[in-house]
């Protein structure tokens, strides 16, 4: 291949050679990950070294690399971290106000035991959809316990649905932290990639929640602990009601969804287009829900002015170390496409005859393998495939996201804080684990993949 014998010209600096790119990015790459799964580094300390490390066996100025890694730190904030930080005001007014106890009983007590994990799948899905994975798991835990002593059915019967309702949300869905990062550096739809990231995530939530929990629950079989049964005797507050709860929720999904349709049957100019594409804005439809939901989530659950302003000040601090991760995985990032080890990818790409799609299916999945964080797996993978957009259409390049966030899922194991988290609160040894929580993961990462891929064909 002709790009693997010539120099190529990072942005604003010296021309690189290209037989040093690739391994500046492989040793990048494996700085980070050894210096998470073996030193315990924070990411964020992790992802700034490799940045460093990547630039200087590339033979950049130590300077220009500086510059790289800030550039992409700064804009990732910028266009990420308002989001990210929305999102939890949203989820945290969803749990303090009862909300999204509110849906949980209402869609549980409406369901016989056969269609209760199909209900758990729905619960853990629409929680999952405003939350983070961790607070929603935490969120779900004393419902889920509750739920299987009170139907008879085995815990990881009704468990596993919930878990794949959450994580599936997590890894496929805006506004979490991970799809926003892939579409930020992709540059993406994100109208288009929430549409076809919703028709992913359905059948992915059905055939790795309900239709596996079948068999995980024979392959393990454990009571539902006991941790919290005083829940059960304590008085329930006013709560907002099902219907607006649920309608806040869909709030921005809604507005975005209502700019990607805009764009394709309105015309440029138009009062009606005009208005969606403001409204649908990411920055503009979740502050819409935040501020809506202090009326009707707030208010309605009985919460004064104090109540309301505590608990969108206690959203915060929880999501720091995830806004770090996220920039400083923009940083790293930029510094890849200003080395120019992402066109020497493309270019191999294209002349591999390898599927893009698959290509960062496996890129994600083998980062995930490694570090254990999906959130890592993700920007790491957004960069290192960055400049393939190019010649890709809208469709594919949101594709190119959903698959990345698939691959980002694949066989959550030891090194995964999400793994111990699951195992300790269902009381599972880590071989039952593996073969309940982490067989889950993998499901879903193959099954987001082939339904990916599926898409590719008609999209």
């Amino acid at each position: 291949m002709n790009a693997t014998l010539l120099a190529l010209a990072p942005a604003g600096g010296a021309a690189v050679p290209a037989g040093r790119l690739l391994p500046a990015a492989l040793i990048g790459i494996a700085v980070i990950v050894l210096l998470i799964t073996r030193f315990k580094l924070h990411p964020f300390l992790s992802l700034t070294i490799g940045s460093l490390v990547v630039g200087a066996v590339a033979g950049l100025a130590m300077s220009d690399v500086i510059t790289s890694f800030t550039d992409g730190f700064g804009s990732t904030a910028a266009g990420v971290g308002t989001l990210i930080a929305l999102g939890a005001m949203f989820g945290r007014l969803l749990a303090d106000s009862g909300g999204a106890d509110e849906i949980v009983d209402t869609i549980v007590g409406r369901s016989s035991p056969r269609t209760l994990p199909w209900a758990m799948a729905a619960v853990g899905a629409i929680i999952g959809l405003p939350m983070f994975f961790e607070i929603g798991l935490v969120l779900l835990m004393p419902v889920i316990f509750l739920v299987s002593r009170r139907s008879g059915l085995p815990l990881i019967r009704v468990g596993i649905p919930a878990l794949a309702g959450l994580s599936v949300m997590h890894g496929l869905v805006p506004p979490h932290p991970g799809p926003l990062v892939a579409i930020d550096a992709l540059k993406a739809d994100l109208g288009l990639t929430l549409g076809l990231g919703v028709l992913v995530a359905l059948p992915t939530v059905a055939i790795a929640g309900p239709l596996f929990a079948r068999y995980a629950s024979r392959w393990v079989q454990v009571p539902a602990p006991e941790l919290y049964d005083a829940r059960e005797q304590e008085p329930s507050a006013r709560r907002p009601s099902f219907g607006v709860t649920v309608a806040t929720v869909l709030l921005p999904v809604v507005l975005m969804m209502g700019k990607a349709v805009a764009d394709l049957l309105a015309a440029k100019g138009t009062a009606v287009r005009t208005a969606l594409d403001f409204l649908g804005t990411p920055l503009v439809a979740l502050l819409i829900a935040v501020i809506v939901a202090i009326f009707t989530l707030g208010r309605g659950g009985a919460m004064d002015r104090k109540a309301i302003t505590a608990s969108l000040e206690a959203s915060l601090p929880p999501i720091a170390g995830i806004l770090l991760i996220v920039a400083a995985g923009g940083g790293f990032k930029q510094t890849l496409v200003d080395t120019g080890i992402g066109k020497l990818v493309a270019d191999w790409v294209q002349h591999s005859g390898l599927s893009v799609l698959l290509l960062a299916w496996l890129v994600a999945v083998l980062i995930r393998l490694a570090t254990g964080s999906a959130t890592v797996a993700t920007v790491t993978a957004s960069g290192i495939l960055a400049p393939l957009v190019t010649t890709l259409g809208a469709g594919q390049t949101s594709l190119l996201v959903l698959a990345i966030g698939a691959g980002s899922l694949f066989f959550s194991h030891v090194n995964d804080a999400g793994f111990w988290l699951v195992k300790e609160y269902f009381g599972l040894s880590v071989g039952q684990n593996l073969k309940t929580w982490s067989a889950m993961e993998t499901v879903i990462s193959v099954v987001g993949l082939l339904l990916v891929l599926a898409l590719d064909l008609v999209v």
